[in-house]
């Protein structure tokens, strides 16, 4: 069995990581994976697992921040791209296509319709919901309020974020030897590590420097690329761990006492698959909120970037509490990915 997975975004972030967890639940099911990117994307997750992708359009229309202008736009280049995913996948004749959140998760949609070919979208974003169901079986990831729905409505299922397969089993003491490696790294303190995926958000930067603003008592570690219009300028005057893009975030999430994360995406059950309690930052990403605490209820505590000092204190304050939810639903989160495998495999024989 032959599936392409068709991904939105630039090939390093939570969208990437996503397919590659779900690529390597397939690939022990016996599943050959195949990836498609947008032709301007750098794919540097990929790249660190050895894979190579072909290169198409997917066109981005803003994912949760989208406008109606933004999605307009997307939408009118849509029908390029669709044609263009028909084209790769009638010629390498997969059994079936992925397509994975936004723009990636509507061409996938789009591109296997016209080829005739069985499809999925895993879907997280008003767009993708309202378009991607339209033409094939869609997984809700919880980003999405539908979600939280009693009764779902025809064509979509639910799903945890796929996880890497070595979800949880972090090295606390592989964590602390990176760590020593940075000269102003205090082993007698706590740790709290703040992230917002792949990509640092200037929330991030103010959150994080309120704290170092606030308190000396903890090593804070900032970990991302940051974009092209955030500026790293401010960390470096204050005592600040800057990691960069790492690949040992678990051992940094089990060894760290916290976490400050966005309020969304695949860090927040990364952390809670290695037992460690979530500060989520709403409003950083564009604005939006996505309620992950509703959906982790007793794992997460929210915070707004002006509060988050008040809260990581919260945070500690609770903490037996805080940890202990925070296993419980690491553990439904391990099972995810092999999960929705499963199911895919079994629409598709």
């Amino acid at each position: 069995m032959k599936a392409l997975f068709i991904v939105t975004g630039r090939g390093l972030g939570g969208d990437a990581a996503v397919a590659l967890n779900l690529i390597k639940s397939l690939e022990k099911k016996g599943v050959v994976c195949e990836i498609a990117l947008d032709d301007t994307a750098p794919g540097l997750l990929f790249k660190k697992n050895n894979y190579s992708w072909h290169k198409i359009s997917i066109p981005q229309a803003g994912g949760h921040s989208a406008t109606k202008l933004s999605a307009a736009k997307g939408g009118s280049k849509l029908i390029s791209a669709a044609n263009k995913a028909r084209k790769l996948i009638k010629s390498q004749n997969y059994d079936f296509v992925v397509g994975v959140l936004g723009g990636g998760a509507i061409v996938g949609s789009l591109g296997a319709k016209l080829a005739g070919k069985k499809a999925f979208s895993l879907i997280s974003t008003p767009l993708d919901s309202k378009v991607c169901p339209k033409f094939n079986e869609c997984f809700i990831l919880p980003e999405l309020d539908k979600f939280r729905w009693e009764v779902l409505p025809k064509n979509m299922d639910r799903s945890f974020y796929p996880l890497p397969q070595d979800a949880g089993r972090g090295d606390a003491n592989e964590g602390l030897l990176k760590l020593k490696e940075y000269p102003n790294f205090d082993e007698t303190k706590k740790t709290i590590v703040f992230s917002s995926g792949s990509s640092i958000f200037n929330g991030m930067v103010d959150a994080i420097c309120k704290v170092s603003d606030s308190t000396d008592a903890y090593n804070l570690v900032l970990v991302g690329l940051p974009l092209e219009d955030v500026s790293l300028d401010e960390i470096e005057s204050r005592n600040i761990i800057y990691a960069g893009y790492i690949d040992w975030i678990n051992h940094l999430f089990k060894f760290a006492d916290l976490a400050v994360l966005t309020d969304d995406g695949v860090s927040l059950q990364e952390s809670l698959c290695c037992d460690t309690p979530i500060v989520a930052l709403t409003h950083v990403k564009w604005g939006r909120y996505q309620n992950m605490a509703g959906v982790f209820k007793g794992a997460i505590v929210e915070s707004s970037v002006d509060d988050v000092f008040k809260n990581i204190e919260y945070a500690f304050d609770n903490y037996d509490n805080i940890s202990k939810n925070a296993s419980k639903y690491g553990k439904l989160c391990l099972e995810a990915s092999d999960t929705l495998a499963e199911k895919m495999i079994k629409k598709v024989e």
